[in-house]
Parts: structure tokens; sequence; C-alpha cells
């Protein structure tokens, strides 16, 4: 079933219910002290996360709560005993619609697009956690369908809104080190799985609704210790390994800084692919054309997986330090700009050595780094946007974009060492066999 198909028939359409027009113009009417009705899809692990982190806002009233489980049900329904709380968001949007201003999509990746989707044709504001869909062609649909309404949006990457990566940003535009022609990012996180697809089944738990979790991906038998709560994540039905994990954060700032588009070729070095589970390691090389920031093409490195990155004379420290975790290291003609990974100042090396930088001269005030305090300021403006108090900064006009490119990574793992040609304006590859992998039937439930 494709996806317009899935939405008139998700319970909305199959409702007789009218596309309800958007009540942001009501709440700006209202004036300042109007209150934001939201409705959160997902309530377990980041979707409590972004819970908290939405409601925190003085004007922000939480009226839904949705979840597959009912043990993440009945923690949030402590935290907002007010709120109304259902299974299945279809059914929820189609009681609540009226009374919901914004939705919350905190869902596993396989279900981003359906939910928020769906709410976007009610014309509703989404906030959706990354990576912004599972499919390329959903990132298409909600770039367009968000842009065609002129809806609020925003994906979550809260480090977007960080002190240290705004900061980056505006070094690499100011020209610190010239024009850049590379970028290494990494992360040794392991959301992959080298081992086949379980045998058997499992009884489900009595506290999961697994159809529901399920959603519109393929059916398949439920098995304890995978897919849900956690394990997700490793897999090419429900997630998008580390890449579309860490990725998504790790690839931000560069991406942002240089105004970068999707790319023009990918090539995944990696295990061949099993069909079940991604691979363990990792390593993605990108080719992207060049803007006002890079050199005429600009090439993008990024390794995931247990001891990674290798070592490479571009990621040399000065002294032989070690290179944290994860991060990012911009590499340009006048020299490169390691950026860590998180809530780090970034460090500017030029002929082996570091340099000292004037931060003040850049506006951002003295530096915060304060997770607590830090946190839901991404969120906060998405609030702020929905109730016309300024814009965000991560719409799904720019979070549809990163997450293509992040999507055409994962692709290119299931030809390992193959270089694939993206053609942006045809949304294909040169390489037909890849097309499949572009979108995905959705499942009827």
């Amino acid at each position: 079933m494709n996806k317009r198909t899935f939405i008139k028939k998700s319970g909305l359409g199959a409702l007789g219910l009218s596309l309800l027009p958007s009540g942001l113009k009501a709440l700006e009417a209202k004036g300042p002290q109007a209150r934001l009705r939201t409705a959160h899809i997902g309530v377990g692990n980041m979707g409590n996360e972004d819970l908290r982190d939405i409601s925190s806002h003085p004007q922000v009233d939480v009226v839904a709560l949705c979840d597959v489980d009912s043990n993440n049900l009945a923690a949030a329904l402590k935290l907002h005993p007010g709120a109304k709380t259902f299974k299945d968001y279809r059914v929820m949007l189609a009681e609540m619609s009226d009374g919901i201003d914004a939705i919350i999509v905190s869902t596993p990746d396989h279900t981003h697009a359906p939910a928020a989707l769906a709410a976007m044709e009610l014309d509703k504001p989404v906030y959706c956690q990354k990576p912004l869909t599972h499919f390329v062609s959903e990132s298409r649909e909600m770039r367009r369908v968000a842009n065609e309404k002129g809806l609020v949006t925003q994906m979550g990457i809260q480090v977007h809104s960080f002190y240290d990566y705004k900061l980056a940003t505006l070094l690499i535009r100011d020209g610190i080190i010239g024009k850049v022609h590379t970028v290494r990012a990494w992360s040794p996180k392991q959301w992959g799985l080298n081992g086949p697809a379980p045998e058997g089944s499992d009884p489900v738990p009595e506290t999961l609704d697994w159809n529901l979790w399920l959603g519109t991906s393929p059916e398949v038998p439920y098995k304890d210790g995978y897919y849900h709560p956690g394990y997700w994540r490793r897999l090419v039905n429900y997630g998008c390994g580390t890449l579309g994990d860490m990725g998504v954060h790790i690839f931000d700032t560069p991406y942002n800084a240089l105004e970068l588009d999707v790319p023009r070729t990918i090539m995944t070095e990696c295990r061949p692919p099993s069909g079940f589970g991604y691979p363990e390691n990792n390593t993605v090389t990108y080719e992207f054309p060049g803007t006002d920031y890079t050199a005429d093409s600009l090439k993008w490195v990024w390794y995931d997986g247990p001891g990674m990155p290798p070592a490479h004379e571009d990621l040399a420290l000065p002294g032989g330090e070690q290179l944290h975790d994860q991060g990012a290291m911009f590499l340009g003609e006048k020299g490169r700009l390691y950026l860590p990974h998180f809530m780090l100042e970034p460090k500017l090396i030029v002929d082996g050595a570091y340099q000292e930088m004037d931060f003040e001269k850049y506006g951002l005030g003295t530096p915060i780094r304060n997770y607590a305090s830090e946190g839901p300021k991404h969120y906060h403006q998405f609030v702020d946007a929905c109730l016309g108090k300024g814009e965000t900064t991560a719409p799904f006009d720019y979070g549809a974009r990163l997450t293509e490119t992040i999507l055409l990574g994962t692709i290119a793992g299931r030809f390992p060492g193959q270089t694939l040609h993206w053609d942006a304006e045809k949304a294909q590859f040169a390489e037909a066999e890849a097309n499949q992998y572009l979108s995905g039937e959705y499942r009827e439930f």
C-alpha cells in the first residue's frame, strides 16, 4: 500500500474526517498568553525525554498520550494525569483532532513517517525525532507536505541548538580554515547485528500491542530480546543503524555549516548484507557538490562501529592527544577544525598545533555546557514557533535533506564497495538495483 492510500485508509479518511484547518492562526490571535495543546506518539525511552522537555515549556498543555506499550503509557500518565491515553495514533487523531494543536512523534524510525504524515494531513505542526524517516521516499513526501501546507516542523536533533555546534557553524562560515575539502566523522557505537534473524517465536507480553508496534512494516513473529524496546535500531526493517542514530547528530553541524544538499555519490565498506541486521562496522564515503564554503566538491567519510575511527593523518591531534569517542574533523585550505561530540569546544589546528580563537566576536555569550538547561531549547523553539514567536532551525525542509543523505549511506551498505550515483532531481540511483530500497510497501494493520 502506498503512503497516500495508507493515510486515507488509516482511520482518518475511513472515519469520514475532513481535513481541519490549522489552529496556528487562532493561537496567534489569542496573543502572548496562548497555550499549545500537544499530543505525544511514543512516550517510552526517547519519547519520555521529548515529553519532559516539550511539557517544560510554560505554555504547553499535554492533552494526549499514545504508546503501544501500556507500561510506557502508565508512566507518562502519572506525569500528566489529565491527558487522554491511546494505543493507536490513528484513533487518537480521529477522536481528538480538534482538541490538539501540535503532534510529537517519538516512535521507532519505521513509524515516524506514517504517524507524522497522518498528523500533517490534518494540518498539525509536527516535532519528529531523528532520523526523520525510514525511507528516502518518505523524507521527500514529508518535506513536500510540510512546505505545501506551510506547517511548523522540527526534527529532533537537540544539539543543533547547543552552544558549541552553533559556534562551529559560525567559525566555518567565517572562513577560519578556508574552503573545506574533506569532513571525517565517527562514532564507535554498535547499532548493528552480524548474526542471523532469530528462529521461532515467543509469547507477546501482555503490555505490548505487537501489531501496532509493527505498524506498516512486514508482519513477523515476536521474539523476546529483539525489536522492542531498544533492539530495533540494529534491524533494517525498523531502524537505520548507527549512521541513523548518531550520524544524524554528528553530521548535523558540518552539513548545516557548509550548506550542503544531498550527495552525488555514495560508497559503503562493510560486510555483505544479511537482510536482517545492519553491519556492525561501516565506512561510508560521500561526494557532495561544492557550496560557497567548500572546494569544488566535498569528500565526506563516516566511520561507525567498534574500534572506529581507524588511524588516519587527517585525524591526528597535536602532541599525540587521543581523539574523543565521537566527533567530526573539518579539513580546509588553511587548517583543520576539530569538533568533539558533545558539548565540547571546537579546536583549530594549523601546522600540527592548536591555535587560539576569539569566540567573543561571534556574539554567542558565555559558553553553556549543561544538558539540563541546553536540552529543552530545541523543543521550546518548536513550541514558540507554533505560538507565532520565531522559527525553527531544523524544519523538515532541512531535516529531510539531512535524513536523505543518511539513508543513502544505509542503502549503499547493501552493495558493499560499490559506488552508487544519486540523481537528486529524479530521486533515483543510476544503479537500478538500488532503487528498490528507496521506499517500501505499507502493510495494512
